[in-house]
């Protein structure tokens, strides 16, 4: 399983709340393993990786049999295409259902069965504020994580006796390339400053800014510590608050 703590697989882990998982959990003693679909993005990082589509079911497992196995597992990669609910059309719903809510199926089915016969492990998905809240223009997004949370919990309760947790992480509105694409769209279209365009992402968190991946990645960190051995089946939020209301 490499040194330190073992190895810890973070799929989309070549930007965003992925990487800043990575490094995280590099810096605690794991040995990160990345996936995700730009080779050269993987690479950049330096961390050993492999180019992957998580829908992909055959070349997950290939990937857990070559890379595992793993200590921590972490299900990271989606994607977030927004549209109004009645012009979600079917090619749209499906690639959203089969990356975000599949893909964290493949991934569970690749590896947890190693960590259930190593008696250890934790299995944490990246979920989203949208698993436990709907959004306008997010019907496909807000189904497929909720369906995660969903997945996490069967998982958690079936496999409490075996040493391995599932819990998942719920960020609300995250500062990556997605969101910063997403204000860019609005500007563009709308003639939006990048203040005002902000504000559509910012508007729900009471403390009126966007999660840093790193807040994220601290979170997940400390889901895999000893410490919190008996968290499990768990939605974990970092939404400043915005569930709260």
């Amino acid at each position: 399983m490499g040194t330190g703590k073992g190895k810890a697989l973070v799929t989309g882990g070549g930007s965003g709340i992925g990487l800043a998982v990575a490094k995280q959990l590099a810096a605690e003693g794991y040995v990160p393993v990345i996936t995700g679909r730009d080779a050269d993005k993987l690479a950049a990082t330096g961390f050993e990786y492999a180019v992957m589509d998580v829908t992909d079911r055959d070349a997950v497992f290939v990937m857990a049999e070559s890379h595992g196995p793993f200590a921590v597992v972490v299900s990271n990669a989606g994607i977030a295409p927004t549209a109004p609910a009645l012009k979600t059309g079917a090619d749209l719903w499906g690639s959203v259902i089969a990356t975000n809510l599949t893909g964290t199926y493949n991934v569970a089915m690749a590896t947890l069965p190693a960590m259930v016969d190593a008696g250890a492990g934790r299995f944490i998905a990246i979920a989203s504020t949208s698993a436990l809240r709907a959004y306008r223009y997010t019907m496909a997004y807000t189904a497929s994580k909720h369906g995660v949370l969903g997945l996490v919990r069967s998982l958690a309760l079936e496999l409490a006796k075996t040493g391995v947790t599932c819990n998942a992480v719920c960020p609300g509105f995250t500062d990556t390339e997605i969101v910063r694409g997403s204000i860019r769209g609005i500007m563009e279209k709308t003639g939006r400053s990048e203040e005002e365009a902000m504000k559509a992402f910012t508007g729900d968190n009471p403390m009126e800014r966007l999660i840093a991946p790193e807040e994220v990645a601290a979170i997940v960190t400390w889901l895999c510590s000893a410490g919190a051995a008996s968290v499990n089946g768990v939605a974990v939020p970092v939404d400043g608050g915005e569930l709260a209301g």
